[in-house]
């Protein structure tokens, strides 16, 4: 059974810092890209980061240059490190598979206060 659990949200002031992380299981972590997303109120879920199995990264333009996406195979962890954070950023981050998606984890909430 495949999980995804993601944590390390939680309420920051525009310019701060948050690091989420996401730990799969039930799954061969080390060959699937993995991506992260993220859902506002009101809007559609967006992939703003993925990596690649070898380790290349790609950045929604929203993003580009203020988050970075990292995993770590030993720990079938995949990580996403937010900088400059700002409000627009505020919304329910996930983590999936984005060439096969696996049921939704419960996500984690990041709320940027301006």
């Amino acid at each position: 059974q495949v999980q995804l659990v993601e944590s390390g949200g939680g309420l920051v002031q525009a310019g701060g810092s948050l690091r989420l992380s996401c730990a799969a299981s039930g799954i061969n972590f080390r060959i699937y890209t993995m991506g992260w997303y993220r859902q506002a109120p009101g809007k559609q879920r967006e992939l703003v980061a993925s990596i690649t199995s070898g380790g290349i990264a790609n950045y929604a333009d929203s993003v580009k240059g203020r988050f970075t996406i990292s995993r770590d195979n030993a720990k079938n962890t995949v990580y996403l490190q937010m900088n400059s954070l700002k409000p627009e950023d505020t919304a329910v981050y996930y983590c999936n598979k984005p060439r096969a998606l696996e049921t939704w984890g419960q996500g984690t909430q990041v709320t940027v206060s301006s």
